[in-house]
């Protein structure tokens, strides 16, 4: 697709994420979008069958713009907990344009079946994005080869208690949550190493065999 078609679907969908950023989720209607485009309503619609699509745009944005900014800050950075850190922080500077919408789009995320959510299926390609990012974060780091397959995926959910614990944060900038990343990026590391040691292996097969289940 290209053209003034493409156009159309870009104005659209750059206007929406800018309205939800500086008016949220609730005030953000269709209607509000087209007329801000400039675009007759049922245009909007053709493009976006919701206001949840829309959403779906805004997720894949941050994350996508989380990849970009992850590119630089990973390299030459080696070991677990300093590329995990490295990952999360910039992952926060992309996510903090959107901080004021972070609580209205948790509130609908967390209604069960809300395509909102992150474990929804119209969240797929920004979970699987987010995911990688995490694989690269593992890539070069020592991991017991027990734990290394699924790991991107633990790495993952963490990462979504992490941005959570941003959303409710009301500190200047939200240091609490750098310091929470600062803290627990190193924390995880260790966890990981001793995830080799004899009498340890157990667990850890325990813990993959749940990540198995959970995402089966």
């Amino acid at each position: 697709m290209s053209g003034p078609e493409e156009s159309t679907r870009e104005l659209v969908r750059r206007t929406a994420l800018r309205l939800f950023r500086e008016r949220g989720f609730a005030s953000t209607t269709m209607r509000t979008v087209a007329t801000e485009a400039g675009v007759a309503t049922g245009v909007a619609y053709y493009w976006f069958g919701s206001k949840a699509d829309l959403v779906q745009e805004l997720y894949l944005d941050v994350n996508e713009d989380h990849a970009r900014r992850a590119a630089g800050a990973l390299e030459g950075v080696s070991g677990l907990g300093p590329r995990l850190r490295a990952l999360w922080h910039v992952g926060l500077d992309a996510f903090e344009p959107s901080h004021g919408l972070g609580a209205e789009l948790v509130a609908v995320a967390i209604r069960p079946g809300a395509a909102e959510s992150p474990f929804s299926r119209a969240s797929d390609a920004t979970a699987r994005l987010s995911r990688d990012l995490h694989a690269q974060a593992v890539q070069g780091a020592r991991v017991p080869a027990a734990l290394r397959d699924e790991l991107p995926y633990l790495l993952w959910l963490a990462w979504l208690g992490v941005t959570l614990f941003w959303v409710h944060d009301a500190s200047p900038g939200q240091r609490r949550t750098r310091a929470l990343v600062d803290g627990a990026a190193p924390l995880i590391a260790r966890l990981v190493r001793v995830a080799g040691v004899p009498g340890v292996r157990s667990v850890v097969d325990d813990v993959v065999r749940l990540a198995r289940q959970v995402r089966a």
